[in-house]
């Protein structure tokens, strides 16, 4: 396999309900994103983004086809490991529309929970999330709660916290529909960025299409597959 592909995706397929209620969401997907890449989902409400979405980052089980991130291969018909939230914790960030930080902890807490949920110390853990909110432009935030901080500010933090398990893959579901333009801007220019300099691949849901001109590459959902436009 190709040491440049981040995310390859094989006859996926995805369906809902039975009898009357049977629902076929995706059917025959196959894609492959690359690292560095960041790619834009669109297709209209209903059609099974935010269902891809959670297949390629191992949330949702697939019904059948095959699936490697890098070189590993993680379903072929079946989860081809039963720690699929270890796959998740070390090799997916996730961000999505609301910030989802925990209120009640400060933005360094709120950054640290998941290296140490991989029993990575305290001290290593704290560096990092230093390091990358000085990478953000926050570094004086880390004592701040959530509720201090403007939406921009907080959804910086949400892609760090996506970012502090050096993820070889970042899944953002509608990251800048709860901002306005110029904040939904300076998102996207940092998820470009993100992409270039670390090596990861993104792939980002999306109905603003003023922020497709930020993206390597638009997929589609056609007839319950993917399209490259």
């Amino acid at each position: 396999m190709n040491d440049n592909i981040a995310i390859r995706v094989e006859n996926i397929c995805k369906s809902f309900g039975d009898g009357d209620s049977f629902i076929e969401v995706i059917k025959d997907a196959s894609f492959t994103i690359n690292k560095g890449e960041l790619a834009a989902l669109v297709a209209p409400s209903g059609t099974g983004k935010t269902v891809l979405l959670m297949m390629i980052g191992c949330v949702n089980e697939p019904d059948s086809g095959e699936m490697w991130i890098g070189t590993e291969k993680v379903f072929d018909n079946r989860w081809l490991t039963k720690e699929t939230r270890k796959i998740r914790r070390e090799k997916i960030g996730f961000i999505f529309q609301a910030h989802h930080l925990i209120p009640f902890l400060n933005i360094i807490n709120n950054l640290i929970l998941l290296p140490q949920t991989n029993k990575t110390d305290e001290k290593t853990s704290k560096a990092e999330a230093r390091k990358l909110l000085r990478y953000f432009g926050i570094a004086d935030k880390e004592k701040a709660m959530p509720s201090q901080l403007s939406g921009g500010q907080n959804q910086r933090v949400a892609i760090a916290r996506a970012l502090i398990n050096n993820p070889q893959i970042i899944l953002a579901d509608e990251p800048t529909a709860a901002l306005d333009t110029q904040r939904s801007v300076d998102v996207m220019k940092i998820l470009k960025k993100i992409a270039l300099e670390q090596e990861v691949a993104i792939i980002m849901v999306t109905h603003d299409d003023r922020m497709l001109p930020y993206c390597d590459r638009i997929m589609k959902i056609e007839d319950k597959k993917i399209v490259f436009v």
